[in-house]
């Protein structure tokens, strides 16, 4: 019912920059919260950024507070993530998802951040 699609993906030396888009199905990005997540091999995936679907309240985890920022365009069904500065460790794979009530439920298939040092 909502499908997801990540884009924008790949290598970048550390202090680039890189956007992250994600498409989706009609009326998804405005009616759903919409998060960043990001996953590297053995470890959990782990929250990197939000924003709410009725004033764009935006959340970030620490680690990439003031690096990165989430947006979304309603017109376009699209959520992005602007990377900015980034970090060898920022590498992984990131992941788009949209959360209706509690939980977040529907997931894209993930794109590849390379960061070399």
């Amino acid at each position: 019912q909502v499908q997801l699609v990540e884009s924008g993906g790949g290598l970048v030396q550390a202090g680039g920059s890189l956007r992250l888009s994600c498409t989706t199905s009609v009326r998804t990005v405005s009616s759903y919260d919409m998060g960043w997540f990001r996953q590297t091999p053995g470890k959990e995936r782990d929250f990197v950024a939000d924003i709410s679907r009725g004033d764009d309240r935006t959340r970030y985890s620490d680690s990439v507070k003031g690096r990165f920022t989430i947006s979304r365009d309603n017109a376009k069904n699209t959520v992005y993530l602007q990377m900015n500065s980034l970090k060898p460790e920022d590498t992984a794979v990131y992941y788009c998802a949209a959360k209706y009530l509690f939980n977040y439920d529907y997931w894209g298939q993930g794109t590849q951040v390379t960061v070399s040092s």
